[in-house]
């Protein structure tokens, strides 16, 4: 007696056999391409130079501190006034929001999202933040307080330079918008993984 032959392979035409497994794609799905490393360079390159715009927005919109000499001393006009504090809240509400919009624009670009794309948000927010920084004290009142107190004489009002007292922390605004913002968008409205087939609870 001879047992029954198996089939090492399925037929073609037998409708009940799975069909063969997709090519395996490894835990961590595709790997990065040059071309996403590309993009993400030049979204760090856009968002650099959009700091420019952002250093100055800074110097008009930010609320100005004016200071008064008496002809030895260089005094705050007004020292219980919040223009300080307003300068650095101007800076940080713009940061965030050009975050915002770099998320958002990077978004509808590129709605496969990647790991390039992200860094390129996030190092590119730092970088225009501190060109805008850097803009926006240059653009605005020098910061030679002495000499200006100087060239306008004693009893005059001036504007005191440009400054951020939160220093590093308002640089972190913009790159924490921006892939916040790209995050949530790629969670919510980006492609879909593909339902998995039959072949696939044997990778688990």
């Amino acid at each position: 007696m001879t047992a029954p032959l198996t089939p090492s392979q399925p037929p073609p035409h037998d409708p009940e056999w799975p069909p063969p497994p997709p090519p395996y794609q490894g835990p961590d799905g595709d790997p990065i391409t040059a071309a996403e490393v590309v993009q993400g360079l030049v979204v760090t390159a856009a968002s650099a130079v959009a700091g420019a715009v952002l250093g100055v927005l800074w110097v008009w919109l930010a609320p100005t501190v004016q200071l008064i000499s008496d002809g030895k001393g260089v005094y705050l006009r007004d020292s219980e006034g919040e223009a300080a504090i307003g300068a650095d809240g101007t800076f940080v509400l713009l940061a965030l929001a050009f975050g915002a919009v770099a998320g958002l624009v990077v978004f509808l670009v590129r709605r496969k999202g990647g790991v390039p794309l992200v860094l390129g948000l996030a190092v590119g927010g730092v970088l225009g933040s501190l060109l805008a920084w850097w803009l926006g004290t240059k653009l605005g009142p020098t910061a030679d307080v002495i000499a200006h107190a100087k060239a306008v004489g004693p009893e005059v009002v001036f504007d005191a330079p440009l400054k951020l007292q939160m220093g590093a922390a308002a640089m972190l605004a913009w790159p924490l918008a921006a892939t916040v913002v790209h995050l949530l968008l790629t969670g919510l409205l980006g492609p879909r993984d593909p339902e998995p087939g039959p072949w696939d609870a044997g990778k688990r």
